[in-house]
């Protein structure tokens, strides 16, 4: 029996406590022994950035993890976020990840899935749309290559939103999960080659079934849920949250 896939996103190391970020070690030990495949759906980190010869060192045992479970036979496909979409060579080559900064259609437990973090999907939201374009241009990643990494750490910790966001109401942000949930089910309904449609981004957790044997699933977070989704040899998507 083939083992099922794991998908997790929104974990937002470096703006959740120490215990959580223990705990998710201790989730990845259990995936290590219990996925076929782990998938990571965005914002892993709360802020990364690679300056080519320096690494941050904040979260390292992660890292050395993540290694360790591709070692052992693992594929770990990692997404970038909206906070850690500017990865590159140190994570394919040093950590042998399959890091993607763009959606990404593969099948997994035999399943056509649509895989995609979820920020600035669908139309409006043009403020946002128009920073992206910025933030991730070639130009702008060459000149923060020139700010002193704690520099730059600092800076992401002042613009980043998460800490605020976890003392937030747990209704905060329902519009932008209704508006993902939507695009989910209008791109389900459009291509009916499609079996699920996996979003992350607005830390809401569900598995929704838009039609028989088709799904919407966001697989949450770990700022306020701790959630990830199962998919096992039958394909329907299961979620869960990790106790342990």
């Amino acid at each position: 029996m083939s083992k099922p896939v794991f998908l997790v996103s929104d974990v937002h190391l470096g703006a959740v406590p120490p215990e959580t970020e223990a705990a998710f070690r201790r989730w990845l030990l259990y995936a290590k022994e219990s996925a076929g495949r782990l998938v990571v759906n965005g914002d892993l980190f709360d802020f990364w950035f690679e300056y080519g010869r320096v690494v941050p060192g904040e979260h390292v045992r992660v890292l050395a993890l993540l290694a360790d479970i591709v070692e052992s036979g693992v594929p770990v496909l990692l997404m970038g976020g909206n906070h850690d979409w500017w990865g590159g060579d140190f994570l394919r080559r040093r950590l042998g990840v399959d890091f993607r900064q763009e959606e990404v259609r593969l099948s997994l437990a035999g399943k056509s899935v649509l895989l995609a973090h979820g920020d600035g999907l669908g139309r409006g939201d043009l403020g946002y749309r128009l920073l992206k374009l910025v933030l991730r241009g070639r130009l702008s990643r060459r000149l923060f290559r020139w700010v002193h990494p704690d520099v730059g750490a600092w800076v992401a910790d002042r613009v980043s939103s998460t800490k605020a966001e976890a003392a937030k109401p747990p209704k905060s942000g329902r519009d932008r999960a209704e508006f993902l949930m939507r695009w989910a089910r209008e791109r389900l309904r459009q291509d009916p080659s499609l079996d699920i449609v996996a979003l992350g981004h607005v830390h809401a957790p569900v598995v929704e079934e838009v039609e028989p044997g088709r799904y919407y699933v966001n697989s949450g977070d770990w700022v306020r849920h701790r959630s990830y989704v199962v998919i096992g040899e039958s394909g329907k998507p299961v979620l869960h949250e990790w106790k342990g």
